[in-house]
């Protein structure tokens, strides 16, 4: 009986799927380092052993979905080597094609064709049946990277590797496999066969933002969810503006604090496996304008929507009308990559909006070299706003429900309830004020931290560990909070 429960555990569980934040993922990455000790310095057994280890990491994530990951890294491992060694530039581009297609043709299969079904039996009042498709966990990240990496190699910015394990390690990396960040090809390859050799300074970066991005995601984006935001986002008519605005106050942090938690802990072990993965999120609630929000951001899909997107579409050089445009576009598209509903569509729409009138801003009025510290508060307050507000058509899971957080702030906000607010929701309020002090701390202290760190000893980081996990494991909910960005 023992052995059956134990064979069971090991097998996908779509009630119970595994993320970070979970006792078997503890277990499951204590064992990978055991063994990733021993072959490391081995380097083909090293890049087989962490791809055998990621592909179960994804089986246990999504089960048989697995197969595409397979499928994915064996077509454009070899579309990418014929665009390579093709002489035809006709016959480059077909290739090309034929990578995009294939990688978006599944991405939407999966994402998007109930939305569609939907959107169409809504506007002709039809009855066509849904697909009721599951999505892959992860798919809208591995389809951007396997893009990146074929068009990076048609445009001749480097050569596709020539060994499957590399592709295979490359894309199905488990770090960031499920939620990124989007890591381009040209800056993870060349890391991959070089000698792991961990310096003092690599293993205190790794425990720093490790530790960080689980207290972030646990103590922080989940408390603030389950306490607050999941409760009234549910049903946002049955409060009042109060309850409302302080859901979105509280969401603003709660998305934050999941995905760069998240994406923290990836890069964290990425360092610790002698990896270098760059920084997706640096401080945006700090920014003083949306441009500057959207270089903060979810750094690796601004950028990659900026390199591949934007910019092939003409960018900023077909005229101003047509730099508008090209930003809205972008970020209508950025807004539905996000997901398969119309919250998305609307979200993506504000910011490329906003991104649009802040050019406008720009080209009007240049900013000066430097300002005065009242105006950037003043720039930061605005900004944050304003995303707080785009906010309210992410979170909800329809346009009504995003339309009744606003009725109810502007129509039915009373002032008094605060008080009863801050009654019941006082430790809410304590771990937001926390969370935003937190947020606004100089970048610069975590080089400082890290630093510190560096020069101490192992039982010190040991004890430090260990005092972490313990405030995580207080703070965490009975209930697991899977990531907001597990659907993306």
């Amino acid at each position: 009986m023992i052995g059956a429960a134990f064979f069971q555990s090991l097998l996908f569980d779509d009630k119970n799927p595994l993320v970070f934040n979970s006792s078997f993922f503890l277990i499951f990455f204590s064992i990978f380092i055991f063994f990733y000790a021993l072959v490391y310095q081995r380097t083909t057994v090293r890049l087989w052993l962490v791809s055998a280890f990621s592909l179960y990491f994804f089986y246990k994530a999504c089960g048989h979905y697995v197969v595409f990951i397979l499928l994915a890294a064996t077509v454009d491992f070899k579309l990418s080597h014929w665009i390579n060694v093709s002489s035809s530039k006709s016959q480059k581009k077909l290739l090309l094609v034929s990578s995009i297609m294939l990688n978006l043709g599944l991405l939407f299969f999966f994402k998007y064709t109930d939305f569609f079904i939907q959107t169409w039996n809504d506007w002709q009042n039809d009855n066509v049946s849904l697909f009721h498709l599951i999505l892959p966990v992860g798919i809208s990240f591995y389809t951007f990277e396997n893009l990146s990496y074929t068009i990076d190699v048609y445009r001749g910015h480097f050569k596709p590797v020539t060994r499957f394990v590399d592709y295979l390690f490359f894309l199905s990396f488990f770090p960031k496999l499920m939620m990124g960040p989007i890591v381009r090809a040209a800056d993870f390859l060349p890391q991959i066969r070089k000698q792991v050799n961990l310096s003092q300074e690599d293993i205190a970066f790794g425990l720093f933002y490790i530790l960080s991005g689980c207290f972030k995601k646990i103590v922080i984006s989940d408390f603030l969810y389950t306490n607050l935001v999941e409760v009234v986002f549910d049903d946002p008519a049955r409060y009042n503006g109060v309850y409302n605005i302080m859901a979105v106050y509280a969401y603003a942090m709660v998305i934050y604090c999941d995905f760069s938690g998240y994406s923290d802990m990836a890069i964290g072990i990425a360092r610790w496996m002698g990896l270098k993965v760059n920084i997706n999120f640096s401080a945006p609630y700090q920014s003083g304008s949306i441009t500057e929000f959207w270089r903060r951001w979810h750094i690796s899909l601004s950028s990659w929507l900026r390199d591949y997107l934007y910019i092939p579409l003409g960018g900023n050089r077909k005229g101003i009308f047509r730099t508008y445009l090209h930003l809205i576009i972008t970020m209508l598209i950025g807004g539905f990559w996000h997901g398969a509903n119309w919250t998305f569509i609307v979200w993506g729409a504000l910011h490329g909006a906003l991104l649009a009138l802040d050019k406008w801003r720009l080209d009007q009025f240049p900013q000066p070299q430097s300002i005065s510290s009242w105006r950037r508060i003043a720039g930061v307050m605005i900004t944050f706003h304003c995303v707080a507000f785009c906010w309210i058509f992410f979170g909800p899971d329809s346009i009504e429900k995003s339309l009744t957080i606003i009725h109810q702030i502007t129509q039915n906000f009373d002032a008094s309830s605060w008080f009863v607010f801050a009654e019941h929701y006082h430790s809410v309020i304590l771990m937001l004020l926390f969370a935003l002090v937190l947020h606004q701390f100089p970048l610069a202290w975590n080089d400082r931290l890290i630093q510190i760190l560096s020069k101490q000893k192992m039982l010190t980081h040991v004890l430090i560990m260990v005092s972490i996990l313990l405030i995580v494991s207080y703070f965490k909910s009975d209930v697991p909070v899977a990531p907001i960005y597990l659907q993306f």
